[in-house]
């Protein structure tokens, strides 16, 4: 022990202070074993009660309620009226900033947050509601699409027709100018799985006014009419103002986004897509997403060459030596000659197994793609030269092997056991909890089942059961499936229905005021934590028609918050109860209202 001197006792402590803590421990040692038998006696009394003694002796504690998401309310100002046709990620006035290479400047490319819109796009000028379908199929308001161009560039074939205050649709075509009707007739006769329910999805690429797609709906083939923004301005816009499916969009450099093996048909009338070049590229694309057994359609050069060279402002010669490179390209992706009479050809893509082993044969072109290229893959997924080889295991995919419509709607696709969970049951399940949604919805909203509303988007579809619950009302869905979500599209498809891949973070492709109806499913609870809520609905607000509507489910938590931006995009909404009155979930009903720009005159 040290003293304050700093020398050390060489004494030893004295051990009077060391008896007591001894004494002290031996004590407390002694009642820690009385206090464990009086508790282990109180234990045993305890576990010789029953189960449901217990359960009322101590009580379970509640889980806390979660506070619904409140945010301030929040304006949105008007954009300026040269934005009445605003196409974020096909804007025009950016494709000065991309190459003109297999036209990417006409693919999406979608502006970076910062500059982002935080405005209400107005309507033009002198915009009235659509005219209802199925009047809306033969003419549109000359003011809701007011472009003036297509009109004198097109009227020599009929495309359209301005007449007073509407454009008329004769039904004619570039390659029909004497009508659609007396075309898709031919058609029919060199393909008769188009007349008994086999083809019941199509693809037109290239669509003009979308005539073709329009004429097939009266024959049960539900059309995606698919073409670019152009200088034609607003072939989609017409296509969408007349109640068609359309969709933004170009073969150029990346997949379209599109599942493997979906459609049943694809079209091309004179759609100027150079299908021999870059090694047969566009075709390889067609060859995706055109299941087997399915039919590509083709009308216009080098189809009846040695007829209709002389308009084509090229040779004999050139066009015979397409027409060739054509058959040749087909041939070795696995297409086969179907039908042909005047100026339209059919090919069949193969669904014999045989065909696609020689893809793996060395130096063969088109190859086989490498199993490590997933054939669903399709946003934003770079084209690749080379065959996506339909999978063996999957034989009741082929055109032939589906059910015939309307039979398919309800039967369970094979590839439904690619998704996890899925399986008939669980389609059957899905099928009757979306019929009784749908038939709460038509309480809610009167409108859903007349033809007040026509154009119809499921933003987040998982089997397309909204769409199937609504299959006889006078409309068409369109199903979106998130780029994020559990893969479902292929079998939306399957089923007969239409539908696209798309990332809800970023804005559809498809003109302003384009949809009556959009509806939601739990979109926010499962894309909130990547998707800024305003500028999901800020895009709802651009593509929905105004008078139009949105049928918002979601969960309680989010359904303040969305009441709240809703109010600042100008919609009513009427908060309601589900077809159950379940307390976690509740419907937003909401309206856009028509409003017209400050410097309109319409005001």
């Amino acid at each position: 022990m040290k003293h304050k001197d700093g020398k050390y006792n060489s004494q030893p402590e004295k051990p009077f202070k060391i008896v007591p803590a001894t004494l002290l421990v031996i004590v407390l040692c002694g009642f820690s074993f009385y206090l464990g038998g009086i508790f282990c006696s109180e234990k045993s009394r305890l576990e010789g009660k029953s189960v449901q003694d217990v359960s009322k002796t101590v009580s379970s504690p509640k889980e806390p309620a979660v506070d619904p998401l409140q945010i301030k309310s929040m304006a949105f100002q008007e954009c300026s009226a040269d934005f009445q046709d605003y196409t974020p990620c096909t804007d025009p006035r950016r494709w000065r900033k991309y190459g003109s290479h297999r036209l990417t400047f006409l693919e999406r490319h979608c502006p970076p947050m910062l500059e982002r819109k935080q405005c209400l796009v107005p309507p033009p000028d002198g915009y009235k509601p659509p005219i209802r379908w199925p009047k809306s199929r033969d003419e549109c308001w000359y003011r809701n699409v007011p472009y003036n161009w297509i009109n004198k560039q097109k009227s020599n074939q009929n495309w359209l027709r301005k007449q007073g205050e509407k454009f008329l649709f004769p039904g004619g075509g570039t390659m029909f100018p004497r009508g659609v009707g007396a075309y898709v007739d031919l058609m029919q006769d060199l393909i008769p799985e188009m007349r008994d329910g086999t083809v019941r999805t199509a693809i037109d690429t290239g669509c003009g006014v979308a005539s073709w797609g329009g004429d097939l709906l009266d024959r049960g083939i539900l059309t995606v009419s698919l073409a670019p923004r152009d200088n034609h301005e607003a072939q989609v816009q017409f296509a969408l103002e007349r109640g068609i499916p359309a969709i933004l969009g170009v073969i150029s450099t990346q997949r379209l986004p599109f599942p493997s093996n979906s459609f049943d048909m694809a079209h091309c009338s004179r759609c100027l897509i150079p299908w021999t070049e870059f090694g047969g590229i566009y075709l390889l694309e067609v060859h995706r997403i055109l299941r087997p057994g399915g039919f590509w359609v083709l009308s216009g050069p080098p189809v009846n060459y040695e007829n209709r060279w002389r308009g084509w402002n090229t040779t004999v010669e050139e066009q015979k030596s397409d027409y060739e490179k054509l058959e040749g390209l087909l041939t070795s992706m696995c297409f086969k000659m179907y039908a042909k009479k005047d100026d339209i050809a059919v090919w069949q893509k193969s669904s014999d197994s045989s065909c696609y082993n020689k893809l793996a044969e060395p130096d063969v072109y088109p190859a086989k793609c490498d199993d490590s290229l997933e054939p669903d893959s399709a946003w934003y997924t770079p084209l690749r030269p080379c065959v996506v080889v339909p999978k063996p295991e999957l034989k009741k995919s082929a055109l032939e092997s589906l059910p015939k419509w309307p039979e398919r709607l309800q039967v369970a696709p094979e590839r439904i056991s690619n998704v996890p969970g899925g399986s008939s049951s669980a389609l059957m399940h899905d099928d009757s909890k979306w019929k009784v949604r749908a038939k709460h919805y038509k309480k809610l909203l009167p409108a859903l089942g007349t033809n007040e509303i026509r154009n119809v988007m499921d933003m987040n579809t998982v089997y397309g059961g909204f769409a199937a619950a609504v299959i006889d009302d006078p409309l068409w869905t369109m199903n979106v499936v998130s780029s994020y979500a559990t893969n479902t599209l292929p079998v939306v498809y399957d089923r007969g229905l239409i539908g696209t891949y798309h990332d809800w973070c970023e804005a559809f492709s498809t003109y302003p005021r384009t949809y009556d109806l959009l509806h939601l499913d739990g979109l926010f609870t499962a894309e909130s934590h990547r998707c800024d809520m305003k500028y999901v609905l800020l895009e709802m607000d651009r593509i929905l028609r105004p008078k139009g509507y949105a049928l918002i489910r979601e969960s309680s938590y989010f359904i303040d918050a969305i009441a709240s931006i809703a109010k600042g995009l100008r919609w009513s909404c009427l908060r309601e109860d589900t077809e159950y009155g379940v307390a976690k979930e509740k419907l937003l009903v909401c309206q856009k209202k028509l409003w017209y720009s400050a410097s309109s005159s319409s005001r």
